[in-house]
């Protein structure tokens, strides 16, 4: 196959698993039952024939054995009693015609040939017409001439209602092709399903094991792994809370130490490291109680009245924070989550674009949709969902010295999974960063 064919077969082949299955499964038994459907119509055609064929050759052989015979003057009273339905005797050359040279004249006047056992030349000729129509024409004995006009008739080897059977049993066979591949696709749309709303920091439904044995092996095997990498990503949390929680004890026990000692450049030095040093372990015990959730509940806050709230605190301390719109109304959600959500997209805001603009807009179904924007660098649009992940810094900014740990983004996705919100990250027109936390 070429590989302009091969692009093109790529073009036409349909993408999906289910339309390549049925497909497959359609054309295989269509052809199958389209095969056996023309042996059979061969195997009656060739049957029919044959009866046609000795029919003619037995009554034939008779009728011209007793036309021989008789006297001249008798003949003529017995051409109509020997004629058949689609044949007939007749005294005399015929109708004018041409040589018939088709394969039904050959079979017909071999068969005529060898019932009279070729006592007689045969020669046959076709009636012009709209109607098929041949004669044979042979001479007798006494030399009379004896035509025998022969009107083939269409065989019809199938009975007239076998085509309708033919139509239905198609369409079952459609139907059953459809059943078979929806049962076959079914479990793997099951599967694709629960891979995409896997996520292990909430506990989601187990995928139904009932079925066939190989779909129940495939969701007990899916049910474990992610059963495994809940207990892995729980593993990894519990040793970052442990070693951040264990790690303040001698944190403060330096700072005891080097609040006692003399004034010194070393000792600023040290200061400041050990203050790195614990705003790095409090990052990690927040991400660690943000992957476990505060156990806060839900109530309902007025929206308007909390983003004020929060913008004045800022505004109140000299930072350059702003509202563009609020929306009225309630929200059901968890406000100290939603609070250290925003607080850290402010942060983020003031830290990398000097000032901060919070726009809150009412979308479709309710949701509600609150962006920290800034005029900051951004993020490198290749790197804005590595930006989420812990412990990633972007390091043109986000570097010791800006006091970023790569927790921040982190801690804000995990209490926006436990609000039941979203967030996502974009680069503004003109230059910036947006964060957008999405409440349902």
């Amino acid at each position: 196959m070429s590989a302009a064919a091969f692009a093109m077969f790529g073009r036409v082949w349909p993408s999906t698993l289910r339309s390549r299955i049925a497909i497959i499964l359609l054309l295989g038994l269509a052809i199958a039952y389209g095969l056996s459907f023309s042996v059979l119509y061969a195997e009656r055609m060739m049957s029919a024939k044959a009866v046609m064929l000795g029919t003619l050759e037995s009554d034939v052989a008779t009728s011209i054995a007793v036309l021989d015979r008789l006297p001249a003057d008798q003949r003529a009273d017995l051409t109509d009693p020997l004629s058949r339905g689609n044949y007939r005797f007749v005294l005399g050359p015929g109708l004018p015609g041409v040589p018939d040279h088709s394969t039904r004249g050959g079979e017909i006047a071999a068969t005529i040939s060898d019932a009279i056992g070729h006592r007689f030349p045969i020669r046959m000729e076709a009636i012009p017409g709209d109607v098929t129509r041949l004669q044979a024409h042979l001479t007798l004995t006494d030399g009379t001439p004896l035509t025998i006009d022969i009107t083939p008739r269409g065989v019809m080897p199938l009975a007239g209602w076998l085509p309708y059977v033919f139509v239905v049993q198609m369409l079952l066979i459609v139907l059953l092709t459809w059943l078979a591949v929806r049962q076959a696709t079914r479990p793997l749309a099951d599967l694709a399903a629960a891979a995409d709303a896997l996520d292990p920091n909430k506990k989601g439904e187990v995928m139904s094991d009932s079925g066939p044995s190989e779909v129940a092996h495939a969701a007990r095997a899916f049910n474990a792994m992610r059963d495994r990498i809940a207990h892995y990503l729980e593993e990894r949390v519990q040793i970052l809370a442990a070693i951040s929680h264990d790690l303040q004890t001698p944190i403060t026990r330096m700072r005891l130490r080097a609040d006692m000692a003399d004034e010194s450049p070393e000792r600023t030095k040290l200061l400041h490291d050990i203050g790195e040093i614990e705003r790095l372990v409090q990052d990690g015990i927040a991400y660690a109680r943000s992957s476990h959730g505060n156990g806060e509940k839900f109530s309902r806050i007025d929206l308007a009245s909390f983003i004020e709230s929060l913008c004045y605190d800022y505004q109140d301390t000299g930072k350059p924070v702003s509202v563009l719109g609020l929306v009225s109304g309630t929200a059901s959600t968890k406000p100290h989550a939603l609070r250290r959500i925003l607080s850290n997209f402010i942060d983020n805001a003031l830290k990398f674009g000097g000032t901060a603009e919070v726009s809150v807009e009412r979308r479709e179904e309710g949701a509600i949709a609150i962006t920290v924007m800034d005029r900051g660098p951004g993020i490198p649009g290749d790197q804005i969902e590595a930006a989420m992940q812990p412990f990633f810094r972007l390091e043109q900014s986000r570097n010791r010295e800006t006091g970023g740990s790569g927790l921040g983004l982190a801690i804000a996705q995990q209490l926006t999974a436990a609000i039941g919100g979203t967030m996502r990250l974009y680069n503004r027109d003109g230059g910036g960063l947006a964060a957008e936390l999405v409440i349902h």
